[in-house]
């Protein structure tokens, strides 16, 4: 069976957007470089726990509570909240990988929808798009903040779906994470992996259709 899809939804925050410099943001405010992963680990499983638990939390509101509990474990001085509003804008300030707007066009040159679903916020992805010159290729920036639940809720999926008037089916998500490529496979959707860093894959998640090291990668891929 094809695993071609007529529309292709992104992830956005590490799939799209580069996070590297965050490390720099904590290292600004007095705390470790590496916080920064532990941060946004943090932020996912709290807000994935909200999510389980029937609310839909919001990703920056989230976000800064957990920063604030972190740096302050960490025993940052200063004004945390100053700290906090830093790294929080240098979120908001991030580009895109290398590899994503060639990626982005090519795709789109292939005929592919594409739309994005992110447990942010809508509103940045269209800033991060808008400053890498590929958002008119998008003809949809969604956000779970509009759906039912974050992502890997099977109903992220299906609201993503029904925005684009498809079926799950039709869909393919790509994704640098494999808990996102498992919810969404869950959901009925195809999946392609985005494996930049040349990591094993989970065994425990349900497998990709498609892995890639780069977006670039992606339209031959898909075309084969």
């Amino acid at each position: 069976m094809s695993v071609t899809p007529p529309v292709i939804v992104f992830d956005v925050n590490e799939t799209l957007s580069d996070m590297a410099p965050l490390g720099d943001a904590f290292s600004a405010v007095g705390a470790p470089r590496e916080l920064a992963k532990l941060w946004f680990a943090t932020l996912l499983r709290d807000g994935f726990a909200l999510t389980a638990s029937g609310d839909n939390g919001s990703f920056a509101a989230i976000g800064a509570n957990a920063l604030h509990g972190l740096l302050v474990a960490e025993g940052v001085g200063g004004d945390l909240d100053d700290a906090v509003d830093q790294v929080m804008a240098a979120m908001r300030s991030l580009s895109l990988h290398p590899d994503v707007p060639a990626g982005v066009r090519a795709l789109s040159a292939a005929g592919h929808r594409l739309i994005t679903l992110t447990n942010g916020a809508a509103a940045l992805t269209a800033q991060l798009f808008a400053s890498g010159g590929i958002k008119e290729e998008f003809e949809m920036l969604l956000s779970v903040e509009d759906a039912p639940a974050w992502k890997p809720a099977r109903a992220s999926y299906d609201y993503a779906a029904a925005s684009a008037g498809a079926s799950t089916s039709e869909i393919m998500l790509v994704a640098v994470h494999p808990w996102d490529i498992h919810g969404a496979a869950k959901a009925g959707l195809k999946t392609a992996w985005l494996n930049r860093a040349g990591a094993d894959y989970p065994a425990y998640f349900q497998s990709p259709d498609i892995t890639v090291g780069a977006l670039t990668e992606l339209p031959a891929a898909l075309a084969a």
